[in-house]
């Protein structure tokens, strides 16, 4: 593992990992402390219309306009990530690794309205407690990567697993073309 783990990496699921929670998933720690680790799995969805689950920030969402599955906890809570226009840190963001941000949903929509290029929201978190991620990382659960900002707001996340493998080069490159039909691969 050449990157150090902390937000602003990516977990790409290993291609055993078939747990049915995370196959195929690419996930990206936003946060870390003491206690774990907390990340969001940017290409899943989670089946639930945005317009209903959050309707006043329907029409802030960048494409796909889809409330994600960030994970298997906090099912009914929201993560919003976001990157602003410009230099300033608006009211309500955070950042996490360049320009990408948490943006707390307490916001008033007219503020960011306008405000952000990119905005992305996700139901549930992926969490680990200390020391229990670097595990799975040693079990070879997961392959760490670094993120870049367009990972996060991918218009096409559904192939985000295999794009992000490819662009590693190597085995994991090769990897990139594992499919869950074993009679495929």
């Amino acid at each position: 593992m050449d990157v150090e783990l902390g937000p602003g990496v990516l977990l790409v699921a290993a291609i055993g990992l078939s747990d049915g929670v995370f196959d195929q998933t690419v996930v990206l720690l936003i946060d870390q402390d003491d206690n774990g680790k907390v990340g969001v799995v940017l290409n899943q969805f989670s089946g639930y219309d945005i317009s209903s689950a959050l309707p006043q920030w329907a029409k802030l969402i960048s494409e796909p306009q889809v409330l994600f599955d960030g994970g298997p906890v906090s099912k009914r809570g929201a993560i919003c990530l976001a990157t602003p226009i410009g230099d300033d840190e608006p009211p309500g963001w955070r950042p996490v690794f360049d320009g990408v941000g948490l943006l707390n949903l307490d916001t008033p929509t007219e503020i960011a309205d306008g405000a952000y290029s990119s905005l992305r929201v996700f139901a549930g978190y992926a969490g680990w407690d200390a020391g229990q991620l670097e595990k799975e990382i040693e079990f070879g659960m997961w392959y760490v990567v670094a993120a870049q900002p367009e990972d996060v707001f991918d218009p096409h996340p559904q192939t985000l697993w295999q794009r992000v493998l490819r662009r590693q080069g190597g085995d994991l490159a090769l990897y990139s073309t594992w499919s869950k039909a074993s009679e495929l691969n």
